[in-house]
């Protein structure tokens, strides 16, 4: 069961806010957004993937104290990149094969008929 970061007392997973000191656990009310808190006076800037690789666009960047598209760098470095899907090359080249195929039978049955 998690704990809440200002009073240490322990919230359900699902909580909105903390039935004892009232601090918004989950984005915009919504049990699904959790809310990343910085501790302390740091900021969560300075271990976020989004702010090294530059993608971020939140507004408080580069002082977010809270922020719910926080990803901390070292612990995605560490569980290694996403698979990568390759389409096959048939597939992706579907159309042009099947105009292919259409053209070729037009010529076959125009020279045999």
């Amino acid at each position: 069961m998690p704990t809440c970061p200002r009073c240490q007392q322990p919230v359900s997973a699902t909580a909105i806010e903390c039935p004892a000191c009232r601090l918004t656990l989950k984005a915009h009310g919504h049990p699904g957004i959790p809310l990343h808190r910085a501790v302390g006076e740091a900021f969560l800037c300075e271990t976020c993937t989004y702010h090294f690789d530059d993608t971020c666009t939140f507004p408080q960047r580069p002082q977010a104290q809270t922020c719910t598209l926080y990803q901390d760098r070292h612990h995605a470095a560490t569980q290694g990149q996403a698979p990568t899907y390759t389409i096959p090359w048939w597939r992706k080249y579907a159309g042009w094969i099947a105009l292919a195929v259409l053209i070729s039978v037009s010529v076959l049955v125009t020279l045999f008929s």
